[in-house]
């Protein structure tokens, strides 16, 4: 049975074919019967397919609105959850599906990396991850990431072979710049930062790591910098094999970080031999800055702010002072602008305040990239602590709109939920959140208030046993840090194990 179901008029045949090529491109498998008959009666295998589809999308024309069985199947698709609804030549939609959210793709141009399409993608995508996990926790098999025609990668994190644990933060930033670069391919599946990152430093088998996280191909490397000169090689691996598809060492000076990681993600596309859409060749060609100094700082504050905690204000000072040193070289980088911003939050979250020079960040950072979820996700927390929930609301909703896989963007979009006591939206977010980020403490200590609220035992004890492993991973290597040892004590409390609780309380 196919993921999706496609639920249109005959004669818009030649409008449903480019949507049925973006959604294939994804690895999904579509149900659209292209000769199917004007007029032909519920089947048992069109009922079969529609039944079982993760998703249904209903293509809105003034002719397929006019359909009996176009409607039917929306209808139906609307009462399981599973309507995804597009519309062209602003078709008059039947009154008891307007309530939902419809995609306008009058002027789509046929991008499928156009933000019409990414729209309803992205809802396809949501519809299908959510039956998949399901399936998982019912103990189904939820079906494999790839398909015979659709690749996936695997990147995992790129060894630091600088002789210098200061430089881990620069290897990290490589692999999650590579990471992002093949994301933005529509016919590549890749592997969350978070699920990759779960492997560092790791020894594992290639054609296990591949079953385990079922894909195609895995890509490893390293980075060696010293002198002002680089040295980086990366590897493509056959998941199934084991067999090197493709491999190269770059030695460049450091100024061309940004060259090499170009030609190794249109490397990896050539190697699969995947088409790159112009639109995709261009969204991987920007860096948003073209200073590697400023991209340098970014990252180390990147890597203070995944490995830092909310309550840390050591950390929010440092990620002020680098992002101001990497927007003083460039004050066009929007991303370090939006990174500011997280930290002027954080410090007027311990200290008290309006945060103004939080807002006048991710206000540089709008100004500059209107569509940067990052700084509307940090815009919303800021207004949120300020006081202006409807404000935050906005923010979150543009956010989503534009990045609803973000972790940033399910981070403000739980707290504002929790703000407003919407308990199960507030633990959906959550949950996503800790999935995006192993470094996650906060939104593991939400889910605990959450679950207590809504009576959920079962999912407190699991959110207390999640906050609980992170907040030791922390206090590992930083004893002192008195905001993770209090979520340490809640954590163990929400346990039941008030000993303990009452023993780390007293450190």
């Amino acid at each position: 049975m196919a993921d999706v179901f496609i639920s249109y008029a005959r004669t818009d045949k030649a409008r449903v074919a480019p949507l049925v090529a973006a959604i294939e491109a994804k690895g999904w498998s579509v149900w659209w019967d292209p000769a199917i008959v004007p007029g032909r009666e519920f089947d048992d295998e069109i009922e079969a397919e529609i039944n079982a589809a993760k998703a249904v999308l209903v293509v809105w024309t003034p002719t397929s609105v006019a359909s009996r069985w176009v409607r039917g199947e929306a209808r139906d698709a609307a009462d399981r959850n599973v309507l995804v609804p597009v519309r062209f030549d602003n078709a008059h939609l039947p009154m008891d599906v307007r309530a939902i959210h419809t995609t306008d793709l009058d002027g789509w141009g046929e991008n499928p990396a156009g933000p019409r399409a990414q729209e309803f993608l992205n809802a396809l995508g949501m519809l299908i991850a959510r039956t998949q996990d399901a399936q998982t926790a019912k103990g189904g098999i939820a079906p494999p990431a790839a398909r015979a025609k659709h690749f996936s990668v695997c990147v995992l994190p790129f060894a630091n072979m600088s002789g210098d644990p200061e430089q881990e933060y620069f290897s990290d930033g490589i692999t999650e710049d590579i990471i992002t670069d093949l994301s933005k391919v529509s016919s590549l599946g890749v592997v969350s930062r978070n699920d990759s990152f779960l492997y560092k430093g790791k020894q594992i088998e290639m054609h296990k790591l591949a079953h385990e996280l079922k894909v195609t191909h895995v890509m490893e490397g390293s980075v060696r910098r010293a002198g002002g000169r680089l040295r980086i090689t990366a590897q493509l691996i056959d998941g199934a094999t084991g067999q090197h598809v493709w491999a190269e060492r770059y030695d460049r000076d450091a100024s061309d970080i940004f060259a090499i990681q170009d030609e190794i993600s249109k490397a990896i596309v050539k190697a699969l031999r995947l088409r790159l859409l112009p639109e995709e060749k261009k969204a991987i060609e920007q860096r948003g800055t073209e200073s590697a100094k400023a991209h340098d700082l970014y990252l180390m504050a990147r890597q203070t702010y995944i490995t830092g905690q909310e309550s840390d204000i050591r950390a929010a000072e440092a990620i002020i002072r680098l992002c101001a040193r990497a927007t003083d070289i460039d004050p066009r980088y929007a991303l370090a602008w939006a990174l500011m911003a997280w930290g002027h939050y954080q410090v007027h979250r311990v200290k008290g305040g309006r945060c103004d020079d939080g807002i006048a960040a991710t206000d540089r950072a709008l100004a500059l990239e209107p569509r940067l979820a990052e700084a509307h996700a940090v815009k919303a927390q800021i207004l949120l602590q300020d006081g202006d929930a409807d404000a935050s609301a906005a923010e979150v909703a543009i956010a989503l709109k534009l990045e609803p896989e973000s972790y940033e963007t399910n981070r403000s979009a739980g707290r504002l939920s929790y703000q407003l006591h919407q308990f199960d939206d507030a633990i959906r977010y959550f949950e996503k959140a800790v999935k995006l980020m192993d470094a996650d403490v906060n939104s593991a200590m939400m889910l605990i208030s959450c679950y207590t609220v809504t009576g959920d035992a079962a999912g407190k004890r699991r959110a207390a046993e999640l906050g609980l492993k992170r907040t030791e991973a922390v206090l590992a290597h930083d004893q002192q840090n008195s905001g993770v040892i209090a979520y340490s004590v809640y954590a163990l409390a929400a346990l039941g194990d008030g000993d303990r609780a009452k023993t780390r309380m007293e450190r």
